[in-house]
Formats: structure tokens, C-alpha cells, sequence
């Protein structure tokens, strides 16, 4: 680490490494689990970051599946072509569970020797991160890099694609808010996210939805539906709802607020589409910023790290913090949402 400047940042560190050192000769990259907007964007920026400093960049297709497979081989320009402004993943992606036996792993950790791979970028969620500290153990160097929609790993304030899905949430909120008024309805909309709330919290308060339903909050059922019917006695009959699929489903709320009350509501679940559609100028930068940092780390021989953005810099923490951080959720944004809805 004599090569390196070393800056505390928070819970990780932040290095600035020169370009020249290049320790590394070959790294590999992969994405893993669920797509999101942004990974070409990871992607183009590893090889070229990769590129710059003489290092051959593998990538490595259907994420751990692929690579107990052996579907590897040399990254060019031509696979980074014209891919930033693209959803998806040009390297595809899969969820593996013979990567999880210690046979599928073993074969893993094998086909990264076999095609000289001395570190690996990982793409992905925290399960992805599992499997990457799985080889971190196992002496292999790697780097993860956080894509997923749901922005529920708590040492970055983003995840890569977080933003492209509030966005394309947000717009569909205001489509239904349109045909909801129309009729005179209740739109419940189901959202993305787990177990962690952010993209109902973000898009319900740029949507000014009425009502948030989060794994977070204490807020019940049967006080969201007691604020509907006060809504309607007001004047008010059309609201919006969002709930996210941590909190529940919409059908089954709507079902209860049927049960209970004499509202006519209907119960939206957008699905994939907040998994796809081109990131927006956010995600691709974020990706491009995250992806550097982490060719860089390898190229300085550093793994068992994670890159993120805390206050506008990128940082890193171990792979095991990483994992174990709960997620960061806006309390004092959700609470505020009551006084943005208030009518």
C-alpha cells in the first residue's frame, strides 16, 4: 500500500492510486441476480478504465452460472459500443444456485485460474455480494460493484438503477393518477424493493402520492384506509397509494379497503418495467464513477471491497460490511410526506 495515498471516508476508505502501478494483468467482470439500468454502463467503464491501464478485461456472461460454465472470453471495443444509454446487460445475467454447493463453487473458482483471471468485478445485489465474498475467502481478489433497483445496501447512499426506477415509477404514477380521476377511484400501485422501501418512498413523494406503505413504517392498514374515507368525506375521491412489495400486495390491500369501507379502488402492479427502460444521465454516471474506482482497487491488488457513493464521493468498505449494514432509510422524508399530503 506504500504506492497509495489512504483517506479515511466515513466506514471505507477512499484511494487514489496512480495510473502506471499496474500490478494486475487480467480481471474479470460480471453481472448477477436481477438486471438493472445501468450495469452497460459499469460494464463500459471497467474495460475502459481496464484498457487504460494494459489490463486484459473477461467478460464473463450469465453471471455465476456462466462462469461455472466457462462462458468467458476477452472483452473489445465493440462490446461497449453505443451500450451506455442501454437497460439491461450486454453480459446477461442469471441467479445460480450450484454456485451455492461447494462443488459449483469449486468449479467457479477453477475456470477463473483456467482463464488467468487475478481479480474479479462483481454487478450485482447483496446476494451477488455473497457469492463475491465467497471468493474473496478463497483468495481470489474481488471488487462489488452495487446493481439493483432497490437501493437497499446501506454503505452507499445509491445503488446503480435506483434512480432510473423512481423515475420510470414516478411517470406511471401520474398516468394512472389520470384515469384513477377519471372514475373517481383509489389506484394502488405495487412497487419493487424488497424489503426496504426507498423506491415507494422516492417516487411516492415525486408522484405526491397520498399514502406510502413501507416495510418501515408502522402505519396500518387500517389507518391508511381511515385516511382514505376521511379524504373522501373531504371532497377528495380520487388518491393515490403506494405500497411497496415489502409491505405487502396491492390486490390484498384493495381487498381489505373494499372489506372496510365503501371506496372504490383498483390495484396496479407495474412489474418488470421498473427493472428496464435506458438509466437516466444519474445512473449512467454513477456507474461509470463506481466502475473506474473498482478497476482501479484491483489494479492496486486490493479486494474483499465494495465501491459506493456517500456525500457525492465514492468510497469503499469490506465486502462483509457491505452485506451486513442494514439500508438507510429516510425517516424524517417518509414522515414528511403526511404534511405533503395533507388536503
Amino acid at each position: 500500500m506504500g504506492l497509495a495515498h489512504v483517506q479515511l471516508k466515513m466506514i471505507g476508505f477512499v484511494y487514489d492510486f496512480p495510473k502506471g502501478v499496474n500490478l494486475m494483468k487480467c480481471i474479470g467482470v460480471l453481472t448477477s441476480g436481477g438486471d438493472t439500468p445501468g450495469m452497460n454502463a459499469a460494464i463500459r467503464a471497467v474495460f475502459k478504465e481496464g484498457e487504460s491501464r494494459g489490463i486484459n478485461v473477461m467478460g464473463i456472461y450469465h453471471g455465476y452460472k456462466g462462469l461455472i460454465a466457462g462462458m468467458v472470453r476477452q472483452l473489445t471495443h465493440e462490446d461497449v459500443a453505443n451500450v451506455m444509454h442501454k437497460g439491461g446487460t450486454v453480459l446477461r445475467t442469471a441467479r445460480s444456485e450450484e454456485f451455492r454447493t461447494p462443488e459449483g463453487f469449486q468449479k467457479a473458482l477453477d475456470m477463473l485460474h483456467a482463464f488467468d483471471i487475478e481479480g474479479l468485478i462483481v454487478i450485482g445485489g447483496d446476494g451477488s455480494y455473497r457469492g463475491a465474498k465467497m471468493l474473496a475467502d478463497s483468495g481470489m481478489k474481488t471488487i462489488g460493484i452495487p446493481g439493483t433497483i432497490d437501493n437497499d445496501l446501506g454503505y452507499t447512499d445509491f445503488t446503480i438503477g435506483f434512480d432510473t426506477a423512481v423515475n420510470t415509477i414516478t411517470s406511471e404514477i401520474y398516468k394512472i393518477r389520470d384515469t384513477m380521476r377519471a372514475h373517481d377511484r383509489v389506484g394502488v400501485i405495487e412497487v419493487m424493493g424488497r424489503n426496504c422501501g426507498d423506491i415507494a418512498l422516492w417516487s411516492g413523494v415525486a408522484g405526491a402520492a397520498d399514502i406510502i406503505l413501507v416495510p418501515e413504517s408502522q402505519l396500518s392498514w387500517e389507518d391508511a384506509t381511515r385516511q382514505l374515507v376521511t379524504n373522501k368525506l373531504k371532497g377528495k375521491l380520487t388518491s393515490i397509494v403506494i405500497i411497496a412489495e415489502g409491505a405487502g400486495r396491492a390486490s390484498d390491500f384493495a381487498n381489505y379497503v373494499r372489506e372496510h369501507s365503501d371506496i372504490d379502488i383498483k390495484a396496479i402492479v407495474p412489474g418488470y418495467i421498473q427493472r428496464g427502460g435506458n438509466p437516466t444521465a444519474f445512473d449512467r454516471v454513477l456507474a461509470a464513477r463506481l466502475g473506474q474506482r473498482a478497476v482501479e482497487l484491483l489494479d492496486a491488488e486490493v479486494g474483499g471491497r465494495a465501491v459506493g457513493i456517500h456525500d457525492n464521493h465514492i468510497v469503499d468498505v469490506s465486502l462483509e460490511d457491505a452485506i451486513a449494514l442494514p439500508d438507510n432509510f429516510d425517516e424524517k422524508l417518509y414522515r414528511f410526506n403526511s404534511v405533503l399530503a395533507k388536503f
